[in-house]
Formats: C-alpha cells, structure tokens, sequence
C-alpha cells in the first residue's frame, strides 16, 4: 500500500535487506534458469533495492538477460516480497497469490496497462526466502509522495489543464475496474457471505485491533469515527464491484501525462464503487492539508471533490453516493495506516512516544474537523 508513505530513510528490514546483492543476483540467476526456456544459465546483469516506496512491502529491481534457441531474451523486472515479521509490518497479512490473481484478472477482463506478469513463488523456502512475485518493468513517472507531490516535482510544475488531465485518466481507470462484470466469481477470493461494505467495514475493525489496540495503543479520534460511520451506516450500497482499492495518481505511471501502469493491488476488494471514489479525493486532501499547514499553496485545483464526482460519473454512468460517509471513511483508514506507521517508529526508536495518541493521526486536524462538521471540501 503506497498511500502510507513514510520517510524513504525510515527502517525498512524486510526478508532480503541484509543480503549482499552480488549473491543475491547469482542466486536469483539460477532461480530463473527454473523458470525459462534458456539454451545456457541466465545472467543477473543488475540489481538493486529502492529505498522509496510503500511501507507494506519491499521490491527488487533487476536486469536478466538469456538465449532462447540462440535468440536473445530477458528484460527488465521488478520482484515485490512480503515483509518479514520482524520488520513491524503495517498490515497483519500479505497475500501475494491474490495480489498477482487480481492483476491477471484485470488484465484479462480490461485493456488496463497492469505491469505483465511472469512468476509467483507463494512459500518461503525459494531464492528471496519469502512470498513474492515477479512482473515486467515498466518505465514511466509517479506523483511522488516523498517529497509529496504537492511541494515539488511534474505534477506540481504542470499547468491547471495537465493536472484536471491526470484527474480525469485517474477517474476512467478506476470506473474501467468498476466496470468487470461478476466480480464475486470472477475474483472469487475477494468474496464472502452477506454485505461486502459490512464485510469490509467488519475487517478494518480487526486490523484497527490487531495494529493498534490490543497492544494498548488505543486511539479515541479513530474510535470516535468508528462509532460515526456505525451510526450513520449506509442503508444502500448498490451494486458490489471490484475495487482498485489504493486508488490514486500515485498508483499510475504515466508517460507524460498518458497511464502507461496501473499498480499497487494488495488493497483491492469487493465492494461499493465509492470506497476507490472517496479514497483518492481523501488521500489529496491528506497531502494538500500538509502543505497548507506549512502555508504553501499546494495543488488546490487538483483532484477536487466536485471534480472527482462529475467525472466519475461521466465516466461509469454512476453519481457517488453517500460521499460524507465513505470520506470519513477513507479518512478512517488512512489513521489507522499512519497510527500503525507511528508505532513502527516508535518501535525503531525513531520518534518519541507521546501521552495523546491522537496525535498518532498524521492528519487529526482533518479527521477532527470531519466528525464535527466543519471540514471543507471547496
């Protein structure tokens, strides 16, 4: 999940940090030998591990080439690994075998730009020692998230029409997932008994307890929105759809300002189309609210609610519903995301705790202003 960026400098130990990476090439070489048709051994030619990127995971970058009855192969690739337990991981569980099922149904059911998939190793006792699968790179830009987006950067620099542009491909992109006939048979492992919101809602609950309060590390602003969004349930949700789940620019690579990847699944769910809708205006607003913060104009003509909801339904056919509702929400989640990632620093010693876990909520100014009904979306 990369809407939980955090600082790229931040401790990261996942399953392959400590490997020496001239081992780890060769390693993967023979690995791959498993995996094509080559006339003679692959060759690792580089490898490296980002530092940037989603706390949830950890990903290798790396280069093979080979010969296939004496033509050449290869590419470029990219390995996204489940983290290690010891690495204080954001989410309880990392199911890669539905993440890469949910990327190949996409691309078999749309003409979305999903990163071509090769490998998925789901056990533990393979090269990298842990889940992972592997995907063909695909070259493009992101609006970053460190440094946000809104601070520096191409999508800061363009003008009011590219950015109103970026809004508009964001908004089809998740209308064409939306758009996958029979999600529950189709994405059978994304599907359960009863109301999929309620399903939904029922396992944030569980992740709020499993990440936060069981430890002692209760946190009263996100119960006091838990209890809002029990009170104020929605009666009707319409049709459940696929959904991207991290729906956001910052899950789109783009060549200039065309989607060239579509990326981040390990959220995606069934249920109503409004969970994407609202989580890509709230995750804005979250960046936008930084730089106003630090009296900074930001990109306030960028992803605006009015916007976001007139085009989604020129572009689905569908007019969101119940938007209060799934924007606190969002709101909900992303605290949780950031509370989680505020103990992890506090785990590593890299933040001091503090008395008011409140303030675990990067963006409680936001989420308090929400539940009192003086938040504005203009």
């Amino acid at each position: 999940m990369t809407s939980a960026n955090a600082d790229p400098n931040q401790r990261m130990e996942l399953t392959v940090s400590g490997q020496n990476l001239d081992e780890l090439a060769d390693e993967l070489a023979q690995w791959l030998g498993t995996k094509v048709e080559a006339d003679e051994q692959p060759r690792v030619t580089s490898i490296t591990r980002p530092q940037a990127g989603g706390m949830s995971s950890t990903t290798l970058l790396f280069d093979a080439e080979w010969t296939e009855h004496g033509e050449p192969a290869g590419g470029s690739f990219v390995a996204r690994l489940a983290p290690d337990a010891d690495s204080f991981p954001v989410f309880e569980n990392y199911d890669l075998a539905t993440q890469f099922a949910v990327i190949a149904g996409v691309a078999e059911a749309t003409d979305l730009p999903v990163p071509p998939l090769c490998w998925l190793e789901t056990g533990t006792d393979n090269v990298l020692g842990a889940p992972f699968f592997v995907m063909r790179r695909v070259n493009g830009r992101v609006p970053e998230d460190n440094p946000p987006y809104v601070f520096v950067g191409w999508l800061h620099d363009a003008t009011p029409e590219q950015r109103y542009d970026v809004t508009r491909r964001t908004v089809e992109i998740m209308a064409k997932v939306h758009s996958i006939p029979d999600p529950a048979q189709r994405f059978p492992m994304l599907a359960g008994e009863g109301s999929a919101l309620r399903r939904h809602f029922e396992a944030q609950k569980a992740w709020y307890d499993w990440a936060l309060a069981r430890d002692g590390y209760r946190i009263p602003l996100l119960e006091r929105a838990f209890e809002w969004l029990e009170q104020h349930f929605p009666t009707e949700t319409g049709p459940d759809v696929l959904n991207w789940g991290d729906a956001r620019p910052g899950n789109v690579m783009f060549d200039e300002f065309d989607p060239v990847a579509v990326l981040d699944w390990e959220m995606a769910a069934i249920g109503p189309r409004e969970l994407d809708v609202a989580w890509t205006i709230l995750i804005h607003r979250f960046f936008q609210d930084i730089a106003t913060r630090f009296d900074q104009p930001g990109l306030a003509d960028y992803m605006r609610r009015a916007d976001v909801e007139k085009l989604y339904e020129e572009a689905s056919g569908h007019a969101p519903r119940d938007m209060d509702w799934y924007l606190m929400y969002a709101a909900l989640r992303h605290g949780i995301v950031m509370a989680r990632i505020r103990r992890r620093m506090i785990h590593f010693g890299e933040a001091p705790d503090n008395d008011d876990r409140d303030d675990y909520v990067m963006h409680r100014q936001l989420l308090e202003a929400m539940l009192d009904g003086t938040y504005s979306w203009d």
